[in-house]
């Protein structure tokens, strides 16, 4: 290549100066003005060096040509010689360039400028805040609760990354949420899985991070990856929580972020949650309160007073508390044995409505002896169940519900999905049927003899997209409804959905359960970015191994249709080797937004239970 000239290198330097954006633009605008208002003055003091009087000195000279570049205007108010004149009006015209010039860049800058901050490209300032990296239809769910959780902050702040434009964020988050109170809500535009980007949110002032597993095809590569960006950045490293979509990616996912991050197995908990929910009716609203910050949530609290004394004896210490269990060094245990003594290391796992309440009680309350029932729960007997529908996620529902029911317990699948039953694992204790079903077909449901079941659970069918899948389950609901209200037929139904816009809808169908599993996996993000001491007792929550929770007659604890406190139903429970931790009343079973479900009663409280009333425990099978 030849050597470049003088002249291409000097258009070279002023391209390079000029592509430096608007500050250089009005520097070059600047010199040229200056070299504008040199030149008039000059040729004023040449031409004309008596006006525009014969005193007006070389500073005056220059003043009135800078004046007249500045401000055009001016020329109408002078006066004098042609030269003179032809001078100011020349000068006045260039000056009328420049300035029409730097107007027009000004305005650009600021509107560059504008849009850039509309862009959410600024870097976050805040401290103490909560990181939500990601988008979906989760966000709405993970930030409403973490709002209810600051509620009584004076001042909170949620920051949010994702790959949409701000305005939008900003639009849907207010839409759904409303008025957030105290808690400052800042959307930033970005990539998760950029480092540069994730620099914008402070990411080492933040009190915790969670990371949204996002729609779309292969979303755990997704969440890896901004855990390998999160892992590889310097400085402080605040805890992560991370949603996972299938547990086989738990280990590569778990190596990718370190020991700083908790993961969660969306499709896991939620398999969980509906076999367990198709067992025990009314399970998915109580795992619901217990995961939002709406009612009652769960405290781990040390209380050195009760060091010493068994857990059963401690169920009573508590008005407005209720002890579920232990924290120990070794784990979380739910309902431990009675005679389990507390140890100075233990903590103490309570529900309560605020950690403000929890006081030990100055007396505790004296149960009814005369209106506990004494007895015990009738033997596990073989179940029939039935699944419509098939989606990802059935083969690990299945797989959990082998592990509860009884031997000889029977399964039918009835779909016309073309992967139901292909790859099941060899169950202990399930005989499988697999059938072909239209399950929005009336004709074929009936076929099916439905009244032969004790329960039933319709799937989302991953056929099609997350509305068209519930307005399928919805057409099933209703279709088995009636013919539940027609023909006097009696099993538990429970649904699984994807909206929880479309849970009103559902509730029409009067189904026992309702499962929105994008919904539990955001309240469970969301308690677990605020308390992720927490994440053992929902592990062991959602386990099938250990105590469980169950509804159980209350006709089986206390004497049905006599007033007694709520200590009494505890005592009763306690003999029984049980956790009472609320009660359900089915006349209120189809009323939101508690269903009939009633956790942490005050202990003092008087209640009077029928005998299809509930009592909610933590027992064992």
């Amino acid at each position: 290549m030849s050597r470049a000239t003088f002249r291409q290198r000097a258009r070279y330097w002023f391209d390079n100066t000029m592509a430096k954006g608007t500050a250089a633009l009005v520097g070059w605008l600047a010199l040229v003005s200056v070299g504008l208002v040199v030149l008039m003055g000059l040729l004023v003091l040449w031409l004309t060096p008596h006006e525009p009087t014969p005193d007006t000195g070389v500073g005056e000279v220059f003043w009135l040509a800078f004046i007249h570049a500045l401000n055009p205007s001016k020329l109408a108010s002078d006066k004098g010689t042609v030269p003179f004149m032809a001078i100011m009006l020349a000068g006045s015209l260039g000056g009328l360039f420049i300035v029409s010039i730097l107007i027009g860049l000004l305005s650009n800058g600021m509107k560059t400028k504008v849009d850039r901050l509309r862009r959410g490209r600024s870097q976050v300032v805040e401290r103490g805040h909560t990181v939500v990296l990601g988008w979906s239809d989760q966000v709405a769910t993970i930030v409403g609760e973490l709002v209810k959780a600051h509620a009584s902050q004076k001042s909170s702040a949620i920051t949010i990354l994702a790959d949409r434009d701000k305005p939008t964020m900003e639009e849907e988050l207010r839409e759904r949420l409303g008025d957030t109170g105290r808690t400052r809500i800042v959307c930033r535009t970005g990539r998760p899985t950029e480092p540069r980007d994730l620099e914008l949110m402070n990411l080492g002032a933040a009190r915790s991070i969670v990371v949204i597993s996002p729609e779309g095809d292969d979303p755990d590569a997704h969440v890896m990856k901004i855990l390998l960006a999160l892992a590889k950045r310097s400085g402080n490293h605040p805890p992560v929580v991370a949603a996972l979509t299938s547990g086989r990616n738990l280990a590569a996912a778990r190596l990718a972020g370190g020991a700083a991050v908790h993961l969660v197995d969306s499709d896991d908990t939620a398999s969980r949650l509906i076999v367990q929910s198709s067992r025990q009716s009314g399970m998915s609203v109580v795992c619901m309160d217990l995961l939002n910050f709406d009612g009652g949530e769960i405290y781990l609290r040390a209380e050195k007073s009760l060091t010493g004394k068994t857990y059963g004896e401690a169920l009573q210490a508590y008005h407005t508390a209720t002890l579920m269990g232990l924290s120990r060094p070794n784990g979380v245990v739910l309902n431990p044995p009675m005679g389990t003594v507390i140890e100075e290391a233990d903590k103490l796992v309570l529900i309560s409505h605020d950690d403000s309440v929890i006081h030990l009680a100055t007396e505790a309350a004296k149960p009814i002896e005369t209106a506990i029932v004494a007895g015990e729960h009738p033997p596990v007997e073989p179940e029939r169940t039935l699944i419509l529908n098939w989606n990802g996620r059935a083969e690990q529902i299945i797989g959990y519900l082998d592990g509860y029911v009884a031997p000889g317990s029977t399964l039918d699948i009835a779909t016309d999905h073309p992967s139901a039953g292909a790859v099941l694992a060899a169950p202990q204790n399930l005989k499988i049927n697999v059938k072909e079903c239209d399950t929005t077909d009336r004709y074929a449901l009936e076929s099916l003899g439905l009244d032969l079941f004790d329960h039933v659970i319709v799937l989302s069918d991953d056929r099609y997209k997350p509305q068209h899948a519930d307005t399928r389950t919805l057409m099933t609901l209703l279709q088995l409804r009636d013919m539940q209200s027609r023909y006097g037929q009696r099993y538990s139904i429970v649904s699984e959905m994807h909206d929880e816009s479309n849970r009103a809808l559902a509730e029409v169908t009067e189904a026992d359960d309702i499962v929105i599993s994008d919904t539990v996996i955001g309240l469970l993000l969301a308690q677990l970015a605020e308390n992720r001491h927490l994440a053992d007792v929902f592990a062991f929550l959602f386990d099938s191994r250990g105590s469980e929770i169950y509804p159980r007659p209350a006709a089986d604890y206390v004497q049905p249709g006599v007033e007694v406190d709520f200590a009494t139903i505890v005592e009763s429970a306690r003999r029984r080797g049980e956790t009472a931790i609320g009660y359900r009343l089915v006349a209120y079973t189809n009323v939101p937004p508690h269903y009939g479900i009633v956790l942490n009663p005050d202990k003092r409280k008087r209640m009077t239970l029928g005998r299809r009333d509930s009592v909610i425990v933590l027992a064992e099978r």
